[in-house]
């Protein structure tokens, strides 16, 4: 008996039908039978699922002798099913990558439930895949299973059958069943949640919903959508029939009317001459199963009242006023939004005119995110070593709380930001500020940038179209010219500033800023970071974190850190990390925090801090890898798609000539590596250590005060009082956890020696 059964209806999706069935195919987990029905499709569907069936005795290929819709379709496959636990995926949709193995994990967890709701994305015709944003009923946190009153916001996710796992013998017990018609989820998903007595989330994408530009059936206008009416008698009928759920009538009277006014105002479902029709018989189901009790907010309750009066024409014309008035809201708002920017360039031309401060200083990382980088180093060492200087730093209000209490904080685009920028003496940023920033004389403007440059930069952008994305060169060296001082952490990354982005600045080559507290850190310290991020005790944490590709529309990681972290086994935790120009998590890109073995630090607002806590890098391209050999720690890369990599962004040396530490090409090669010593091997030591060496001259916890100094208060060299670089071999920066715990099993094994030791006293 396999653990799932997993049913494919199949009408009119040749195009998209082999994709589908792949995706349940190549599962990591195999434990499956792949019930595929063709519902008498015209097209090629019945053919695709005799190839399926023929290649893989997984595969029960069922024809149907007529087309009977969706819900019979899926009977028919339910009928034939063995597995412990049911999945229904449309014929054009598809599962995640280890999606099966994600929910058997979890159902084992949970101890089995009834029901398990797991989340999903939405792809369009461009390919792209957004995760569906109501999210927070899936969470995972708190006991479970449960029963549908303890968490009742399950009842706003979508109301489908393809995001939940179904037992088998819950299903046949209750009797449920997919009735004919239009809206068919409707009948089952209401009865299937509120009959369990057990239920779990699993919050992660497991299937991507597939919105077709032409042919669902949402999108096909119909008399057909009035099979929602029958839908909904079926669910009342099933309360009706089980007394102990009459609690429930509130909530599911006020949801049905919802849904009635959605299939109403949603263009492209109803024929023009059926929507008087259509509101006349909603009306006569308001009416049939009215319920008091249910409680609305002001908007809802006018759609409710338009659906009781099955005033057609007052509901069209307040649909199409609503229009009109969020048209001109809209209008009215863009001519504010152009009045207050013409009001602030009027405020900044007046601070222009006023004399630049010489003891205030405005910093700002990553087109406005929260304090850190480069930045938020020389910006700390700004307040430890020229406290004269008042310091300020420019976040958008979602990164505010990261701004140490002691700095002032600025809002881009307000008038204190534009007087900031105005009349502070210096700027410090790791991109360029506002394009519209007037550099003016006493101004001093130090440019960081954001790590040790591998893929090609600046000017060297010229020639890689997909990588420049329509970048302005002529205003890039326009910004290039308002630089004072370019900081740098070696000689490789001087020589590649200077030439991508020329100038009349002065080069820093002090060492990377950031990369100080690396050198500062305490054991007790990396051990608050480990227990704050919830790592559990006596495992290895691997920070994964790809760089962005530019050769790619969507940004999907080259290893799943489920399917990582589950290979590797309970040894190891894997800290997904996402590229900062990414929006969210890894998930597909990378999958949303799940707790126990793969932990999202995307939204960890400080990446040294995440350095710290982990063990070993694993990355491929990404500049992370230059700052985290300071740590002295144990760096794997894959990478798996080099050549396209260099050809679309191109790359200043073959990283794996001269890797910092082991090198995979393939998924099975990176797990070896870790599963064996090589990852923190002598060979691995060895190349860390060239690389170090290399990359790594100045980075000894004192780059940041070096820059201050100079800047600053003009010491300029070290008999001016600029301190000396600490040399490689003397640099001690604090041991992973890992290599800790290591250390002393080791020491445990040496062997001590026997009998009675003399004791000497020395005087």
């Amino acid at each position: 008996m396999p653990r799932f059964s997993v049913i494919v209806p199949a009408h009119q999706v040749q195009a998209y039908l082999h994709e589908c069935l792949e995706s349940v195919l190549t599962q990591s987990f195999t434990d499956l039978e792949l019930i595929a029905v063709d519902d008498r499709s015209p097209d090629a569907c019945g053919a695709i699922i005799d190839e399926f069936a023929a290649r893989d005795p997984r595969v029960r290929a069922v024809h149907l002798p007529e087309n009977q819709g969706l819900g019979p379709a899926r009977n028919a496959g339910t009928a034939l099913a063995t597995g412990d636990y049911l999945i229904y995926l449309d014929g054009d949709d598809t599962l995640a990558p280890d999606a099966l193995w994600s929910i058997a994990e979890r159902l084992e967890a949970t101890g089995r439930p009834d029901v398990l709701v797991y989340g999903f994305a939405r792809a369009d015709w461009t390919g792209e895949a957004v995760r569906d944003p109501l999210r927070a009923p899936l969470a995972e946190d708190g006991p479970a299973p449960f029963r549908l009153a303890d968490r009742p916001e399950l009842l706003r996710v979508l109301m489908v059958a393809w995001n939940k796992a179904y037992r088998r013998d819950f299903v046949h017990r209750e009797g449920l069943a997919f009735p004919p018609g239009y809206y068919e989820d409707t009948p089952w998903t209401y009865p299937v949640l509120l009959a369990a007595e057990t239920i779990a989330t699993l919050d992660r994408v497991c299937v991507h919903y597939r919105q077709r530009r032409h042919g669902s059936i949402l999108g096909t206008a119909s008399r057909r959508h009035f099979d929602v009416f029958a839908q909904y008698d079926r669910v009342f009928a099933f309360l009706d029939g089980r007394p102990g759920l009459a609690r429930w009538r509130p909530v599911l009277f006020r949801r049905m009317v919802d849904h009635f006014t959605t299939v109403f105002t949603r263009p492209g479902r109803l024929p023009r001459g059926c929507r008087a029709e259509f509101l006349r018989t909603a009306r006569t189901y308001y009416r049939r199963y009215r319920t008091p009790g249910a409680r609305l907010a002001p908007r809802p309750r006018l759609r409710h009242a338009l659906v009781r009066l099955g005033l057609h024409r007052t509901f069209r014309a307040l649909v199409r006023a609503m229009a009109v008035r969020r048209r001109a809201a809209g209008a009215a708002a863009r001519a504010l939004r152009v009045l207050r920017a013409g009001l602030l360039q009027a405020h900044y031309r007046v601070q222009l005119c006023l004399p630049v401060r010489a003891d205030r200083a405005v910093f700002a990382a990553y087109w406005g995110r929260g304090h850190g980088c480069h930045p938020g180093a020389l910006e700390a060492a700004f307040r430890a070593f020229a406290p004269q200087v008042r310091t300020a730093w420019i976040a958008r209000p979602e990164h505010r709380h990261t701004v140490p209490a002691a700095t002032r904080r600025l809002t881009p685009d307000t008038a204190a930001y534009w007087t900031a920028l105005a009349r502070s003496r210096y700027l410090v940023n790791n991109v360029n500020f506002d394009r519209r920033l007037v550099k003016r004389r006493g101004q001093v403007f130090v440019q960081t940038q954001h790590g040790t440059p591998l893929k090609h930069m600046g000017l060297d952008l010229q020639e890689r179209p997909a990588a420049a994305r329509g970048m302005d060169f002529a205003q890039l060296l326009r910004n290039v010219d308002k630089w004072d001082y370019v900081v740098t952490g070696n000689r490789h990354t001087t020589l590649t500033w200077e030439r991508v982005y020329p100038g009349r600045y002065t080069t820093l080559e002090y060492g990377g800023p950031r990369n100080d507290v690396f050198q500062r850190a305490t054991a007790a310290e990396v051990a608050a970071l480990r227990e704050s991020l919830g790592i559990p005790e006596d495992t290895v944490a691997l920070l994964y974190a790809p760089t962005h590709r530019d050769h790619r529309r969507t940004q999907r990681p080259a290893v799943d850190p489920y399917r990582l972290a589950r290979r590797l086994g309970p040894r190891f935790v894997v800290l997904a990390r996402a590229h900062y120009g990414q929006d969210g998590p890894l998930t597909g890109p990378l999958p949303a925090v799940r707790g126990g073995r793969v932990l999202d630090v995307s939204g960890h607002p400080c990446v040294e801090d995440l350095c710290l806590a982990s063990d070993a890098l694993l990355t491929d391209y990404s500049s992370i890898m230059f700052d985290y050999a300071g740590l002295d720690r144990p760096i794997v890369l894959l990478t798996d798609d080099q050549e396209a990599y260099e050809a679309a962004r191109g790359t200043y040396f073959d990283v794996r000539a001269s890797p910092p530490g082991a090198v995979a090409r393939t998924e099975d090669e990176l797990v070896d590596i870790l599963t064996g010593d090589h990852w923190r091997g002598s060979r691995s030591a060895q190349l860390r250590a060239a690389f170090r060496e290399r990359f790594c001259p100045y980075d000894d916890g004192r780059a940041a005060e070096r820059v201050v100094r100079h800047v600053v208060l003009g010491q300029t060299d070290e008999a001016a009082g600029l301190p000396p670089v600490v040399p490689l071999g003397e640099r001690h920066p604090v041991p992973s956890r890992a290599a800790a715990v290591r250390a002393r099993s080791l020491l445990a094994t040496v062997p001590q020696p026997a009998g009675p030791q003399a004791v000497t006293e020395s005087r």
